[in-house]
């Protein structure tokens, strides 16, 4: 617990020139190098500055910490704008002396000038260490459920592979004469043509998700096709068509980031189907395709967190076998 107040530290913007030292910092507490991880995050923040918030801690010695946080303005459906924080670290030297809270600080007040009210991360409950820091700088457990689910390969899981049976499907008299397709090898992601998203993809978007939230986010969604397609160490995003139109989407990303991942993990940050399509396999389409390029990429788990309100959504992810994490979401108020 940080009880000392930090001396003659200056708080700055992080800055390019900064990245080996991060890249060390971050090397040393975690036991192996996640520059790439760290390379992205710099060039997304130099790239999108007002979606990025990133602080270094200097000292006599040079940089003795840093902070890197996103802007969330909508996952989920979120209508309030959030902060969330992806990774804090500080120089061997000078842990213990407050440098984490004169970070947290800076961040707090660059929020409250933008009208930004909450700040959010996440957290394994058994990291002790991170979850008694956060505990002391004002966070507590937020009310979203943390859900996730092991990618395997990629292998056949019924529940989430199987097609989905059509709604009031009317009965029928079996015609023993006619030829019929071989059910048994249809699977889930068959229901709808999944493929890749791509730029041009925008409009339908923006229509789907103005469909289902009755709101134009056209910035918010150009936001995190950006995220997902440039800041995403694989690109992972998914559209799924029936009859050549685009009836959901679904936008993920993959990093090895934030607190404690030891494994590369897919981040889930939407998932939505058009109204008009509703009830037809789409959603598992979409997961079982993602699914099968995770296990291609050695991609280990699927994580999302979702609000305990949306049973809708979380029943769907229960359903295509998600369960509950060993990581909780934390949040804190600014006032």
């Amino acid at each position: 617990m940080e009880t000392v107040v930090a001396q003659d530290i200056a708080i700055r913007a992080l800055r390019r020139d900064d990245l080996d030292t991060v890249v060390a910092i971050d090397a040393e507490l975690e036991g192996y190098s996640r520059r790439t991880y760290f390379e992205r995050r710099l060039a997304a923040a130099l790239r999108e500055p007002k979606l990025h918030a990133q602080f270094a801690a200097v000292d006599k010695k040079g940089l003795a910490g840093y902070i890197l946080t996103r802007v969330m303005e909508g996952e989920f459906g979120r209508s309030d704008p959030a902060l969330r924080l992806e990774t804090i670290g500080a120089r061997g030297d000078s842990r213990g002396v407050g440098v984490g809270r004169r970070l947290l600080d800076a961040l707090c007040e660059f929020a409250r000038r933008r009208g930004i009210v909450e700040l959010r991360t996440l957290a394994r409950w058994n990291d002790h260490d991170m979850v008694r820091w956060l505990d002391h700088n004002g966070f507590a457990l937020a009310v979203e459920r943390v859900v996730d689910c092991a990618v395997r390969g990629g292998e056949y899981l019924p529940q989430r592979d199987d097609p989905r049976p059509a709604p009031e499907s009317p009965v029928h008299e079996i015609d023993y004469g006619a030829q019929s397709r071989n059910d048994f090898e249809r699977l889930a992601r068959d229901t709808a043509d999944v493929g890749a998203m791509t730029a041009a993809d925008l409009p339908d978007i923006v229509r789907i998700d103005h469909g289902i939230t009755g709101r134009d986010r056209t910035p918010y969604m150009q936001h995190k096709l950006a995220e997902a397609m440039v800041d995403s160490a694989i690109r992972v995003s998914l559209t799924a068509r029936i009859d050549g139109i685009i009836c959901g989407f679904l936008m993920a990303r993959v990093d090895l980031g934030d607190f404690g991942r030891t494994e590369p993990v897919a981040v889930l940050d939407t998932i939505d189907v058009d109204p008009d399509y509703a009830h037809r396999g789409v959603g598992h389409a979409m997961i079982s395709q993602l699914f099968v390029n995770l296990g291609a990429l050695r991609i280990e788990r699927v994580e999302t967190s979702v609000a305990p309100r949306d049973f809708g959504l979380l029943g769907f992810l229960y359903d295509v076998g998600f369960v509950p994490s060993q990581r909780l979401a934390f949040t804190r108020r600014l006032g």
